[in-house]
């Protein structure tokens, strides 16, 4: 086993913290949930399940050792990154509510899993548990476990926020309350965009 009992045990509780805590995959599931329905949103759910812990298997194996020592390589990845956000921000704040369920699309698997190579939190999360879990004794089965950890873990998160926003479609409707609660993600999504920049 790569990790000892207490190290695995921690490794659990960050993963656990970092993927239920509120941020952009977490608003944006959340939105397209209320908007598209749970079912909808599975692609999307299973574009950060799958989409992150494959980043992190990466960056746990050496690249997060270049995004640490190239500043111009993080500036390019924290500004793409802040652009991309803004924009989904973007579209989930103007998305059409009243004809979301027939005519709209969801974001597709493949969007959400580039995405994360662009999201700043999720390049946090990942030098993160390279930094604090990775001795570099067993670098293949340390990445391939914290990888299957964040697997699991984001199987929670990413399919209870996608559920809380379903479950908010019979209180917030098809009109202007539905309106509301996607601009209010599409705001939280930016805020969160900008600040994660400037707190770099």
């Amino acid at each position: 086993m790569p990790f000892s009992t207490d190290s695995l045990l921690a490794l659990i509780t960050f993963a656990l913290a970092t993927s239920w805590s509120p941020g952009p995959n977490n608003f944006m599931l959340a939105s397209s949930g209320a908007t598209f329905g749970f079912w909808r949103t599975i692609p999307h759910v299973l574009g950060v399940v799958i989409g992150f812990p494959i980043m992190l298997f990466i960056v746990t194996l050496g690249l997060g050792e270049v995004f640490r020592t190239q500043p111009a390589v993080r500036d390019v990845v924290v500004w793409v990154g802040l652009v991309v956000m803004l924009y989904l921000a973007l579209r989930i704040a103007t998305q059409r509510v009243g004809i979301a369920r027939d005519a709209a699309r969801p974001l597709g698997f493949l969007t959400v899993s580039a995405f994360q190579w662009v999201n700043p939190k999720a390049w946090v999360m990942s030098i993160g548990v390279a930094a604090t879990f990775a001795s570099g004794l067993a670098p293949t089965r340390e990445a391939a476990a914290t990888a299957l950890v964040f697997v699991v873990s984001g199987s929670t998160s990413a399919s209870g926020w996608a559920a809380a926003g379903a479950g908010l479609q019979r209180i917030l409707g098809h009109g202007m309350r539905l309106r509301v609660f996607n601009v209010t993600m599409g705001l939280l999504l930016a805020a969160s965009a900008v600040w994660m920049v400037l707190d770099r």
